[in-house]
Order: C-alpha cells, then sequence, then structure tokens
C-alpha cells in the first residue's frame, strides 16, 4: 500500500509542475496530495473519500490537516480534464510497450441506481441515461464505459455516455490515438462497414470485430480463433474495475458521481504500472 501511495503522490506531483500549476502559498495541502485523496480511497476504501483522507492522516502521508467540506470543495475545483490528461499519460506509457499494435474495445454500464429507482433519480436526470445490458439482460440507468485497452488489458482510452449510447456510436467519440498498422478487437455490437472503411483511410487502423452469421465480411477461421482470446482480456479489467466498485457509489451531484468513476479507472490504471 505504501508504495502505491507514493506512486500516485508522485505521478500527479510530476504531471501538475509539467503542466505548470501553482497552488496559492496559504494552502495547507498541494493539489497533487489533494488528487492522491481519492486515489487511494478507490484504490483500497471502495471510494470512501473520508476514511482516505483520516487514513492518510494518520500515517502521516498528509503533511497538513483538513476538513472533509475543505477537501471536498478542493477536489471539486479541480476540472475533470485534469484526471483526462493523467489518464492520458498512463495511456501514452502503456501504448508504447504494447508492440504488436493489437488492442480490444468493449463497453461497460455504471448504474446511478436500481431500476426501481429509476423515477426518483436527481442524480442523472434524463431518459438518455436508460440503458441495456445484452450481458446481463437487464436495463440500467447511468452511464456507459467505453473503454480501449491493449494486449495485457491496460486501460489507454476511455469515454463516458448516457446509457443509452450504443457500442459503435461511443467508439466513434474515443480518440483513438493508435500507431498505424494496429488492429480493434470488439464483439459483434462493433459492425459497421462505413466506421471500418473510414478507419483503414483515415489512420491505417483495422477495426475487426467479431463477425455475424450473416456478415456481408466474413473472416477466416483463423484469424476469429486468434482473435477471440484478445477480446476476453478486456472483461478481465472489467472484472478488475468491478473488484474496486461499490454496491452503490455515493455521489450528490453529476460531477462527483463522474470523479469517482474516473478515480476508480485510474486505480486500475495505476495497478498495471508495476507489471
Amino acid at each position: 500500500m505504501q508504495h502505491t501511495i507514493v506512486t500516485f503522490y508522485c505521478v500527479c506531483d510530476d504531471l501538475l509542475r509539467t503542466l505548470g500549476h501553482t497552488d496559492d502559498p496559504q494552502t495547507r495541502l498541494s493539489s497533487a496530495e489533494v488528487m492522491t485523496v481519492p486515489l487511494v480511497a478507490c484504490a483500497f476504501f471502495s471510494g470512501k473519500v473520508e476514511q482516505a483522507r483520516v487514513f492518510l492522516l494518520e500515517h502521516g502521508y498528509l503533511r497538513q490537516p483538513l476538513s472533509k467540506s475543505r477537501l471536498n470543495r478542493r477536489l471539486h475545483a479541480l476540472p475533470l480534464s485534469l484526471w483526462q490528461t493523467l489518464f492520458d499519460v498512463l495511456g501514452t506509457v502503456f501504448k508504447t510497450h504494447n508492440l504488436n499494435g493489437n488492442f480490444t474495445v468493449d463497453s461497460m454500464p455504471l448504474p446511478a441506481c436500481d431500476n426501481i429507482r429509476i423515477k426518483r433519480c436527481k442524480l442523472l436526470p434524463g431518459e438518455e441515461h436508460r440503458g441495456y445490458c445484452a450481458s446481463k439482460r437487464r436495463f440500467f440507468f447511468g452511464l456507459k464505459l467505453h473503454l480501449l485497452v491493449t494486449r495485457h488489458g491496460a486501460p489507454v482510452e476511455f469515454v463516458l455516455t448516457p446509457g443509452s449510447t450504443s457500442d459503435v456510436n461511443g467508439l466513434k467519440q474515443l480518440p483513438l490515438e493508435v500507431v498505424a498498422d494496429s488492429v480493434l478487437h470488439g464483439d459483434r455490437a462493433y459492425t459497421d462497414y462505413t466506421e471500418e472503411d473510414l478507419l483503414q483511410e483515415a489512420g491505417g487502423v483495422t477495426l475487426r470485430p467479431q463477425r455475424k452469421r450473416n456478415s456481408k465480411r466474413p473472416l477466416p477461421a483463423c484469424l476469429e480463433f486468434l482473435a477471440k482470446p484478445v477480446r476476453q482480456r478486456v472483461e478481465t479489467t472489467f472484472s478488475q474495475l468491478e473488484a474496486l466498485l461499490p454496491k452503490h457509489i455515493h455521489a450528490v451531484t453529476a460531477h462527483g458521481f463522474v470523479l469517482k468513476l474516473v478515480c476508480f479507472l485510474l486505480a486500475v490504471s495505476f495497478s498495471y504500472l508495476d507489471r
């Protein structure tokens, strides 16, 4: 745990220094220390920021005490783009080690409440957040995580969309900043011949989803056999994320809900640095 906490702080501190961020001289805690608290909470305390704050304070990881309310204000003052930049930096490291250029894309539902409470949900208002999870054969209300991982399962790109967004439309929102001749594997939901042609013409990227029986572009049996374990690797990454997620994510605002989801994903991303 000590090694992980120090890694959280050092990476955040180096990122802020690179971006030219300067803290107010009167602040008790630096922004790097503030960013470390939710990362520790998501990695070890099921997203409970208060427990992480008390733990870090009692064990001397924080230089000065900071109240619960003040820490919450400091966290919400940090833009989500900063957390996105932190994830992109880690993703760039994983991309450089993904030598064969094989990636896998898939989606995962992130419900904000149970179906029985949808009408009372004020966290994410709007019918566009109602989606359907085919693997679990049930509807959910919340967001959908579209994730791109390497052949080892390290997450490199992600986007959060309303729950009703299809997998193909989520793929179109990913930046897909990968090298030429890369291959993107996916399940049948990513079948889109127009998108395949555009990716191939624009960046030399091959989109190779699992083909349906009536597909107009069937793949040889050998390619289907080799692609199956690559596609399944993303399920392991989702399992690691689900192991960290609590049964219910406590959040008062939509910004706080998204912030915790991103921190959980960052906790999974950091775990791949030691592999």
